[in-house]
C-alpha cells in the first residue's frame, strides 16, 4: 500500500516552532507517520500548509509525494 508523505527531504527541525522545515510535521508526527491511517495523514497533510505560513517558514510548493 502506498502511503501519501509530505516529506520533501529537507528533514531539519526548527527549534523555536519544533516543526520540520521542510514538510512542516512535528516530531511526533513524524514518528508515528507509518501507523496513521489514510484519513488521519490526510488530515494533517491538509494543515501543513497554513502551520508553515503562521509560523513564518516557506511551504516547499508541490512537495506532497507517494512514497
Amino acid at each position: 500500500m502506498s502511503q501519501d508523505t509530505p516529506c520533501v527531504a529537507v528533514c531539519m527541525i526548527d527549534p523555536k516552532t519544533r516543526m520540520c522545515f521542510g514538510c512542516g510535521r512535528t516530531l511526533p508526527e513524524i514518528a508515528r507517520w507509518h501507523a496513521m491511517d489514510s484519513a488521519e495523514r490526510l488530515a494533517v497533510m491538509a494543515l501543513l500548509p497554513a502551520r508553515m505560513t503562521e509560523a513564518g517558514l516557506a511551504p516547499i510548493a508541490g512537495s506532497a509525494k507517494r512514497t
